[in-house]
């Protein structure tokens, strides 16, 4: 019986676990999500009410993202997170980072999403830009290697995001960091089969 992901198609977070998933030959039985519904048992299987959620075939529930990611690696004999200790801090590192860069990302669209209009905190959402703006120059200036780690999954999945939901605007001014992009799509076709549009 396949692992269950509590799912929703745009969320980066899900995706990045997918995409794990993919590398590592992992299948995943997807089940749809509304977050936003009081009566979905997200609420139970994850207290926080937050995806993605993994159920197990013995009842357990893990959650967040990166818990998920390194379960999955743990899975599939432990190929994206490094063993080497300098490997292995920059790719948590990288992930944090990416994740963090999703996180600003996406409360910007809750922001305009779950206040109504005249009630949104414009200094908020700039701050949440600015977050993501740190972020893109960051890794601007040090790509990050081409090597397949969670953490390159998990900064993929947030450019994804900002694709989706920027209409792709971080590409302009960020070169390396669009080659960065091409080169993970090569690499791992699943990014393709994932991209919500």
């Amino acid at each position: 019986m396949p692992l269950r992901l509590r799912y929703s198609p745009a969320s980066p977070f899900v995706r990045k676990c997918r995409l794990a998933a993919a590398v590592l030959g992992i299948p995943l039985e997807l089940e749809p999500c509304d977050t936003t519904d009081p009566t979905d048992s997200i609420s139970t299987q994850n207290p926080l009410g937050k995806i993605p959620a993994l159920l197990l075939e013995d009842g357990e529930v893990l959650f967040d993202s990166p818990v998920i990611v390194a379960y999955l690696d743990h899975l599939g004999g432990n190929k994206l997170i490094p063993a080497e200790p300098k490997a292995r801090f920059a790719a948590l590192k990288l992930e944090a980072l990416a994740d963090g860069m999703a996180d600003a990302a996406l409360l910007q669209i809750y922001e305009h999403r779950y206040r109504p209009e005249g009630m949104q905190v414009q200094s908020w959402l700039d701050k949440q830009a600015a977050k993501v703006s740190r972020a893109l120059e960051s890794l601007e200036a040090n790509p990050p290697s081409e090597a397949l780690t969670n953490g390159a999954i998990a900064l993929a999945s947030a450019l994804g995001y900002l694709d989706l939901r920027f209409k792709g605007e971080w590409r302009s001014g960020h070169p390396k960091l669009v080659a960065w992009l091409e080169a993970f799509k090569a690499k791992v076709p699943a990014f393709a089969e994932t991209t919500v549009v």
